[in-house]
């Protein structure tokens, strides 16, 4: 999988080179309401723009339906190159538009999150939500480049940049001990933007290695899944209730959930369950309004995961200890409600 990541503070320089290498016929910024407010006047891109509304309760088809349409009104073509800014929603869905656009038109993602930045715009994932599940309709197609800059984070929540950094805590996990470590003791609230790119730089790389290794998740990409199968789970069943939580919080709470599983599966060290645990509470990563009557829908949730080979079992990734993931490993729905039951005692 080719896919070009450049880390740069230089974003307008970039994205305009990018595009005149490209030598597009016609080209179009994708990117939602809030994004075209508060970031597109700084970057003064030559483009028309595509807006589609905020919030991963729209990333859905009519959302898909209006970025097709637009670019039907403006004639775009084959040779076209969409340029998506915004965070997951936007990189997801554009990039899903510009997959199936005319059976594909070119890309480029530039994150305006941390989480998008770290997860969603890099690996060339990209899909829409469909009846209630996350991610459900999708296809493999990586960007052509990915604009990564941590400039373009000033203006997020406190929220926001630690739902980003579960999933570098995450990759820290796949890493090794001492990446994970070095992720835990790091106030990422206080850290600066200059400090944060080689952090962010060194995160993604471990998912690119992996990527680069199975572009398709056939076999060591899944490892890429820790934490989803549960966190997909609990961010379905919020959206559900109409309280959406960040994504990143919900793999926050699937890693514990899938820590919990890995210690009752392969020995998982039960020390790691109290470290991440106090990591979780001392950084505000709250805890979802979950009760035993919940755990019917939430298991119901898990098994319509893609990662599921059959509709009879639970797929997970799991872990032996950090740096070390086990993949492909399943479990029955009485261990996944005694680990519910640990995740909320450790939580209460």
């Amino acid at each position: 999988m080719s896919q070009k990541i450049l880390y740069t503070n230089n974003i307008s320089e970039t994205i305009t080179t990018l595009a005149g290498e490209m030598d597009p016929a016609g080209t179009f910024i994708v990117t939602d309401t809030n994004v075209a407010e508060a970031v597109l006047p700084r970057l003064s891109l030559p483009y028309p723009v595509i807006t589609v509304a905020p919030g991963d309760e729209n990333k859905n088809l009519t959302g898909l339906t209006s970025i097709w349409s637009r670019l039907v009104e403006a004639g775009a073509t084959r040779k076209s190159l969409l340029i998506n800014i915004g965070g997951g929603v936007i990189t997801d869905m554009g990039g899903f538009a510009a997959a199936t656009f005319k059976r594909g038109i070119r890309f480029i993602n530039v994150p305006t999150t941390l989480l998008s930045a770290v997860d969603a715009a890099v690996g060339g994932k990209t899909g829409i939500n469909f009846e209630g599940l996350k991610n459900e309709i999708g296809a493999f197609a990586p960007a052509d480049a990915v604009v990564i800059s941590t400039a373009l984070f000033s203006t997020l929540t406190d929220e926001e940049i630690l739902s980003g950094y579960a999933e570098m805590v995450k990759h820290g996990l796949l890493s090794s001990e001492a990446d994970y470590r070095e992720l835990l003791g790091r106030d990422i609230l206080s850290i600066n933007p200059d400090a944060l790119l080689p952090l962010l730089e060194k995160s993604v790389k471990v998912k690119e290695r992996i990527v680069i290794e199975d572009p398709t998740e056939r076999g060591l990409r899944r490892a890429l899944n820790l934490g989803h199968t549960a966190g997909h789970a609990f961010e379905a069943q919020a959206l559900h209730k109409g309280h959406p939580v960040p994504h990143g919080h919900a793999v926050a709470w699937g890693i514990l959930v899938e820590m919990i599983l890995s210690n009752m599966a392969l020995g998982f060290p039960s020390s790691e369950l109290q470290t991440f645990t106090t990591f979780l509470k001392a950084n505000g990563y709250g805890c979802p309004a979950v009760s035993c009557e919940d755990y019917s829908e939430l298991i119901a949730l898990m098994r319509h995961d893609k990662k599921n080979n059959s509709p009879s079992e639970i797929n997970f990734t799991l872990l032996e200890s950090p740096g070390h993931p086990v993949i492909d490993r399943s479990a029955s729905a009485d261990d996944i409600t005694a680990a519910l039951d640990i995740f909320r005692d450790l939580m209460q």
